[in-house]
């Protein structure tokens, strides 16, 4: 996927967080002066931005928890959700019933969680910062589980008792010492009993940190089931990176603390599903934005055969010049369809 891309002129579905939890996310902002909120914000990004780790805690504050909930929490959402559902849709046969949540903030992943999966009844929630704990408490009751209980756990060292349908790494990686990783991308995967998803920030760090979790969840005998249609190599070379986007609905609050007038943001990101069971196979996935120029169709694919191409498809093609105008980023094409 090229790092030019643009931000498409067509107006894109918004993604917003649960009502009940957009709610419940205000009422846990009012009093908390402006000012405040928007240095907290600025705090959190900086970290997030240039992937500190010293030690401290992102969110190690009240306050900052807030800012996450006021001013990340949504993207982390709207990302990690769109990932989930690629993952349902090339396993329509996964019904999780438990979910263990690494590095869950307040539980932001749940939420996804539960929306994409019904059948989603028990959760275990592993967080070491007290100050996102205390808020995630607050709002996990609006899902109505049967069970979810929270371990306070360094999530470097974390080592759950238990296996899970579903396992998510979302947002986490890049807060981990580099040799903590492969370590844990095992000890994740042993618990794993159906899937595991991870999602990265939609840079070229990210895209390196979930190539690693890819190497090393192929040798432990994953299947990948998605955004991958085949576990080859790469094909996407530096400078360019593998990543998607995701347009999120901003809060009035969010607009506020961001100076923004746009009512609407851009959440980059990757992902990966690796699955216990094999996936429906995918032909080719687009990974860039489809280029419309005088009545011809430019698509970046990622193959199944584990070469990237850029077929360009005219009117004169017909049928499968009116299907590549059809598909968007991050959409996958099956083997049914000509359109590749």
């Amino acid at each position: 996927m090229r790092n030019s891309d643009s931000d498409s002129e067509a107006v894109l579905e918004r993604m917003e967080i649960p009502a009940s939890l957009r709610e419940a996310v205000e009422a846990a902002l009012e009093g908390v002066p402006l000012d405040q909120l928007r240095k907290a914000s600025d705090r959190l990004t900086a970290r997030y931005r240039s992937e500190t780790r010293d030690g401290a805690l992102h969110l190690a504050d009240d306050l900052a928890a807030r800012a996450y909930l006021a001013v990340r929490m949504p993207a982390t959402y709207a990302a990690i959700r769109a990932s989930f559902a690629v993952a349902a849709e090339l396993r329509p046969d996964f019904a999780p019933s438990s979910v263990l949540d690494v590095g869950a903030g307040p539980g932001t992943a749940l939420f996804a969680a539960r929306d994409c999966w019904t059948s989603v009844a028990n959760a275990e929630l592993i967080e070491a910062s007290p100050a996102i704990r205390h808020w995630g408490e607050r709002l996990l009751p609006l899902l109505s589980l049967q069970s979810f209980r929270w371990n306070s756990q360094d999530v470097a060292a974390a080592r759950p008792d238990r296996q899970h349908d579903l396992v998510v790494l979302a947002y986490l990686l890049d807060e981990l010492p580099p040799a903590a990783l492969a370590p844990l991308i095992e000890r994740m995967w042993d618990v794993t009993a159906g899937m595991l998803i991870a999602v990265e920030p939609g840079t070229p760090a990210g895209w390196s940190r979930i190539l690693q979790l890819r190497e090393r969840l192929i040798a432990l005998g994953a299947h990948i089931a998605a955004p991958c249609p085949h576990a080859l190599a790469c094909p996407v070379v530096a400078p360019d990176w593998c990543h998607f986007s995701r347009r999120v609905a901003r809060s009035r609050m969010h607009r506020r603390i961001k100076f923004a007038d746009v009512p609407w943001e851009d959440e980059k990101f990757i992902y990966l599903a690796a699955s216990r069971e094999p996936a429906t196979p995918v032909q080719a996935r687009v990974i860039a934005r489809p280029q419309s120029r005088g009545g011809t169709v430019t698509l970046t694919l990622c193959n199944r055969d584990g070469t990237r191409t850029e077929p360009l498809l005219s009117r004169r093609e017909g049928m499968r010049y009116a299907q590549a105008r059809r598909l968007d980023w991050g959409d996958a094409i099956m083997p049914s369809d000509s359109s590749a």
